[in-house]
């Protein structure tokens, strides 16, 4: 496989501009807002700028979807480990989750690659509210997550406004 731009030269030269200037490294390891937030990992998406978040202060942990299920090992170590007291799930409207079924990513992996990825639940779904639902009540009932608050929003791509999913 050959590519033909790599933005890692960008990456570095921003990346010196950035230590040049880094003061936080004396942040603590454990997040000060006992935090762990899951989201999407749609590029159109940032949860610090979307939360009001800074360095230090919360877990981020992104996915496709931003399904809980996911993240439960990093949810775990966060939890057990660094004293996050405190959930929150990120969800996004026009989301490529929304786009397709199991069966046809399965295809286009069997067709493009000639490999078999039947063992793989990619976990998209239908309705967006929904989903955010399902992962509250999967961490909920999931006996390696604490009960701490947990909460859901849809993140508005549109707006860059969240809305909170009530549960039912």
């Amino acid at each position: 496989m050959s590519f033909v731009f790599s933005q890692t030269r960008e990456f570095e030269a921003a990346n010196a501009k950035y230590a040049a200037k880094f003061t936080k490294g004396d942040l603590a390891l454990p997040p000060a807002r006992k935090v762990a937030v899951i989201a999407c990992m749609d590029a159109r998406l940032d949860p610090a700028k979307a939360l009001g978040l800074e360095e230090g202060d919360a877990h981020v942990i992104r996915n496709a979807g931003g399904r809980a299920v996911d993240a439960l090992r990093s949810l775990v170590i966060s939890q057990q480990l660094l004293g996050t007291r405190e959930i929150v799930l990120v969800h996004h409207t026009d989301c490529g989750m929304l786009t397709f079924s199991d069966e046809i990513i399965r295809e286009k992996i069997r067709t493009d690659l000639g490999q078999d990825a039947d063992h793989i639940a990619f976990l998209p779904f239908k309705d967006l509210e929904k989903s955010v639902l399902d992962d509250i009540r999967l961490l909920q009932a999931h006996p390696l997550i604490l009960d701490v608050p947990i909460t859901g929003y849809i993140y508005q791509v549109e707006s860059g406004k969240i809305s909170k999913v009530q549960r039912v």
